[in-house]
C-alpha cells in the first residue's frame, strides 16, 4: 500500500507560481512511476506531468509544456510539480498518483495509475 498526500496548492493571480508536493508513506516510490493530474469543475481528470523512477523521463500535457516541471527526491520519498506562469484555466484539484509498473516511458492514462492522493486545490485568478 501508498499513501500519498498532496500539499502546497492554494490561491495564486495569472502569471503566478506554486509549488505542489507529493509525499509518500507505506513504502518507497523510488522505483516507481509518477503522475500528477488534474481535474476541473465538469470536466474529467487530466493528465498534467509524469516522471519515471529515475527522473530521467517526464512527460508533460501539451497545456503545461514549459510552464511546468516535475521533480523527484526518492530519498524524501516526495514528488513536486513546479508551476510557473499559472493561468485560470489550469484553476483544478491537483493529484498526485503512483504507478506500480516498471515504466520506461511514463503512461499518461489515469487509468494506469495505482494509487491515488486526496488532491490539492488550486486557483488562479484573472
Amino acid at each position: 500500500q501508498v499513501q500519498l498526500v498532496e500539499s502546497g496548492g492554494g490561491l495564486v493571480q495569472a502569471g503566478g507560481s506554486l509549488r505542489l508536493s507529493c509525499t509518500a508513506s507505506g513504502r518507497t516510490i523510488n522505483s516507481l512511476t509518477m503522475g500528477w493530474f488534474r481535474q476541473a469543475p465538469g470536466k474529467e481528470r487530466e493528465f498534467v506531468a509524469a516522471i519515471t523512477w529515475s527522473g530521467g523521463n517526464t512527460y508533460f500535457a501539451n497545456s503545461v509544456k514549459g510552464r511546468f516541471t516535475i521533480s523527484r527526491d526518492n530519498a524524501k520519498n516526495t514528488v513536486y510539480l513546479q508551476m510557473n506562469s499559472l493561468k485560470p484555466e489550469d484553476t483544478a484539484v491537483y493529484y498526485c498518483a503512483a504507478d506500480l509498473a516498471f515504466m520506461i516511458i511514463p503512461n499518461t492514462r489515469a487509468q494506469a495509475y495505482d494509487y491515488w492522493g486526496q488532491g490539492t486545490q488550486v486557483t488562479v485568478s484573472s
